[in-house]
């Protein structure tokens, strides 16, 4: 039945009459109001508030005020309280970009006249006479004046971070770059500048011998302008593991319409402060959380329930930011802004989330520790063998092997093997409506064996509704009563009762089209734990319990009896009604299955998890449902101390156990958990006490754990590509193969297979955006 839209006339007396109690607000309250309860304005949570909270992804420890690079591994820190403003990652990417495309540029012809003759282009003719050192070493002094504006302003960053390394001593993948790239243009600048020198190093009887020293200008521009490509290309990657929470910051209004005294006026939301009272316009978005104080409307919730039926909202009932307001114009009372709406929650955990490290990451963390150190050593060794062991030894080839494993070992692709899939696993998860509190969290969803699930609010939607109405035999081809006239009359009796079997009542009328117009109700007379009698027009109405309407006189059709046995055996609640001293319907009330929920316990009996209801409800419910849904194994009337013993007994079995809750009575054994699931429609408690909250249905159960699995298959996918491809390449660059197959590997090739690296575990991580398939 469609909701009634308010005459402006009738808003305006209705919120003349709602605002003449509001006492005035002072500047004074409202700045006060302001800075304690949420109201930060939102420019204090963009990435360029000077004071904002900058953390690493990789090392969330680290923490500092404004941008920078973590001291720790050298990345680039980012907001720790998410914004829609990506502002800050835009203009890092951009500044990269510049870097990198001035590096390319610059790096090109340094390329080009070192590796021509590799490429085709001949040195021989008109090129050669520059580049001769016994000529003119012009070109080649060009060469060196290039590669150092490479190093100077595409390379900073780059060596800032390397020498913060050294400072910090806490080595990463900028250590070895700056070392490689450092040594290489040092040892060429030294060849270029005394050429005779590093000739009597080379010729065997002390005499030049007139080859050009070898210079290795074109390695150390080209090893820089890869670096640059990888920067890039990750930083666009990071930025698109924040579109998830881009997109759930996006749901809130830039500004809404706060209402004073009658006034509207249209203000930033960033201004709101809890007690203010907002206009909600169809089409409109919610802006905070708050309740309805005037009119009526239907809101889309399916941004927190996943449901996509709106949501009927009228005078006292909650309203969520990021909510799309449907048909009518209401009026809200704003009772929590800011971070501390339940979108600011979940937006914030989300950003946590991302941030957290999974178990799995301590094993990166001790090797890491020793890796640099493991990789310095290597370099030298390569140095030392390069001198020692071939006939004629060569200082050019020992510093090229060592330059190529200081390059090819950076550990970028170790470092970002597991952040990168958390992040975008974490991502993923919250566009599904799947939060989870960390990466441990994820880690462990792999693991689960045993699913238990609560029943009420879990496995069904939590509230009463009809299942089923009868008829008297001689009212079911009646015109006068039909189902619909019935719940037209039972609803007009229930209509201001608070009773959940009313409330279901209402609800069914409520979904039916209107016949004909039902008159107010009247003369109430309500009997605590029997039903309610009123006049409705002038007709008799009376609802309650079979026993108490024959106890009031009212007499009884005949007709009732099978209606009656089938449902008693099916756990419902039976109510009657009677009209005019008869007894003409029967309803059967019960808690209904979520509409998803028969296909969820079906998948995940299929993947092979144990699958256990424990409720407190009666057994003969419990029971009905289990049988709907297949569950085999059911515990009823159960205490929170019985679920919570119920799961320890599993975890002394060896059993990995998933809870699965809404309410107050299950935070014990969500906490308790190997992994809690709390439903989003539950109770604070539950959300507290659980890792992982669904916002849709019980279907999200399935996804969790499938998502879980497929994150550590894919950070295992990452750290196994990275751990192999650093044992294959440190031996290549160091020179293993050139006694077999007299090649050599050059710096610029191991700067590429390093960049091509990092890439490759960034692709990999990128695909659990579409995590089912990977």
């Amino acid at each position: 039945m469609p909701l009634p839209v308010l005459n402006p006339n009738d808003a305006n007396l209705l919120d003349q009459q709602a605002l003449e109690a509001e006492p005035a607000v002072s500047p004074e309250d409202e700045t006060a109001a302001r800075s304690c309860c949420g109201g930060t304005p939102r420019s204090s949570l963009v990435p360029d508030d000077p004071d904002a909270v900058y953390t690493c992804p990789m090392d969330p420890e680290v923490e500092q005020i404004g941008p920078g690079a973590c001291p720790v591994c050298g990345m680039d820190l980012e907001p720790k309280f998410a914004s829609a403003d990506d502002t800050a990652e835009r203009r890092a990417i951009g500044d990269m970009q510049r870097r990198f495309g001035i590096a390319a540029v610059l790096s090109l012809p340094v390329l080009l006249l070192a590796m021509g003759p590799m490429i085709g282009i001949q040195i021989d003719g008109w090129l050669r006479p520059l580049v001769r050192w016994d000529r003119s070493p012009s070109l080649v002094y060009g060469q060196a004046m290039l590669t150092l504006g490479v190093l100077c302003f595409g390379g900073w960053p780059l060596l800032k971070r390397g020498f913060e390394s050294f400072k910090g001593r806490n080595w990463n993948m900028f250590t070895l770059i700056t070392i490689g790239t450092l040594v290489a243009y040092g040892y060429s600048l030294f060849a270029v500048v005394r050429a005779d020198f590093m000739g009597d190093m080379f010729a065997a009887d002390g005499s030049f011998i007139g080859s050009e020293p070898a210079v290795y200008f074109e390695s150390t521009a080209v090893i820089i302008t890869l670096v640059l490509l990888g920067q890039v290309l990750e930083l666009r990657a990071r930025r698109r593991t924040g579109d998830a929470i881009r997109a759930l910051i996006g749901l809130t209004p830039d500004t809404t319409i706060r209402v004073r005294v009658g006034i509207d006026e249209e203000i930033s939301v960033d201004e709101v402060v809890p007690g203010d009272r907002l206009r909600i316009l169809p089409g409109a978005r919610v802006p905070v959380d708050g309740r309805v104080v005037v009119g009526e409307t239907r809101i889309d919730e399916s941004m927190l329930t996943g449901e996509w039926k709106p949501v009927a909202k009228q005078i006292g009932d909650d309203v969520s930011a990021g909510t799309l307001n449907h048909d009518g114009s209401v009026l809200i009372e704003s009772t929590r802004v800011g971070r501390e709406t339940i979108l600011g929650r979940m937006v914030q955990r989300v950003a946590e989330a991302q941030r957290s490290r999974a178990p799995v990451q301590a094993l990166v963390d001790r090797v890491a520790a020793f890796f640099v150190p493991t990789v310095l050593i290597a370099a030298l060794l390569a140095l030392i063998g390069w001198l020692i062991f071939p006939a004629t030894p060569s200082l050019p080839d020992a510093i090229l092997a060592a330059v190529s494993v200081l390059i090819i070992a950076c550990p970028c692709a170790l470092g970002l093997a597991t952040p990168m899939s958390i992040m975008v696993a974490m991502g993923r998860g919250a566009k599904q409506g799947i939060l989870v509190r960390d990466a441990e969290t994820l880690q462990r969803l792999e693991t689960i064996d045993t699913v238990l699930f609560d029943k009420t609010g879990t496995l069904t939607e939590g509230k009463p509704a009809i299942v089923a109405i009868h008829l008297a035999e001689q009212h079911k081809n009646a015109s006068e009563l039909t189902e619909e006239r019935l719940l037209q009359l039972a609803a007009a009796v229930e209509r201001h009762s608070e009773h959940p079997i009313a409330k279901a009542i209402t609800a069914k009328a409520d979904s039916e089209p209107t016949t004909r117009a039902i008159a107010e109700a009247s003369d109430v007379q309500v009997v605590p734990g029997n039903g309610i009698r009123r006049v409705v027009g002038d007709q008799p109405v009376a609802i309650g319990k079979r026993e108490w309407l024959r106890s009031v006189g009212a007499g009884e059709e005949a007709g009732f009896d099978q209606f009656v046995q089938t449902h008693q055996a099916g756990g419902s609640t039976l109510v009657f009604v009677a009209i005019d001293q008869r007894i003409v319907a029967a309803l059967a009330i019960n808690d209904t299955i979520r509409e998803t929920t028969p296909q969820a316990i079906r998948r995940l009996s299929q993947s092979g998890i144990q699958i256990e209801m424990l409720s407190g409800d009666h057994l003969q419910n419990a029971t009905v449902i289990a049988n709907a849904l297949l569950i085999e194994t059911v515990r009823a009337g159960l205490s929170p101390d019985a679920k919570l013993e119920r799961m320890v007994q599993l975890q002394r079995q060896g059993r990995r156990v998933a809870m699965v809750g809404d309410g107050i009575n299950d935070a014990a054994a969500l906490a308790a958990a190997d992994v809690g699931i709390a439903m989003g429609s539950g109770t604070d408690v539950a959300m507290e006490s659980a890792d992982l909250t669904l916002l849709g249905g019980v279907e999200g159960v399935v996804e969790s754990i499938e998502l879980g699995r497929s994150t550590m298959r894919n950070i295992r996918q990452n750290l196994g590509f990275a751990f192999g491809y650093n044992a294959l390449g440190i031996p290549i660059a160091a020179g293993v193969l050139t006694p077999l197959t007299g090649w050599q590997m050059s710096p610029m090739l191991a700067a590429a297979a390093m960049s091509l690296s990092s890439v490759s575990v960034i692709a990999n991580a990128l695909r659990l955006r579409r995590y089912s398939r990977c």
